[in-house]
């Protein structure tokens, strides 16, 4: 029997981890990206919505994504680190503001 395959980072975390790179990316191309399905892609957002961390802003038809870098993480062992700490450890501090 073979190991299931898993990773460090939630859904979650992949989520808000890409819309951080990318705020203006669709959840489609969120999805692909992320290698989950599209509906799985609203249910995350509307959990990081629900929760504070991520925003949503209207440019037309499109949603343009931000996030509230100041929050905690969730876990009560991880409250003193911020989410931008996490992120700019995720992302080695590279972002695409302009996608």
């Amino acid at each position: 029997m073979g190991l299931k395959p898993w990773t460090f980072i939630t859904n979650h975390g992949l989520v808000l981890n890409y819309i951080y790179q990318y705020p203006s990316h669709t959840a489609r191309e969120i999805a692909s990206d992320v290698g989950i399905t599209e509906r799985a892609i609203h249910k995350i957002i509307s959990d990081l919505e629900t929760a504070g961390y991520v925003g949503r802003q209207k440019d037309g038809r499109k949603n343009i994504y931000y996030i509230d870098p100041e929050l905690p993480l969730r876990h009560h062992s991880n409250k003193d680190i911020s989410v931008s700490e996490l992120l700019d450890a995720l992302t080695s501090g590279n972002r695409d503001i302009s996608s």
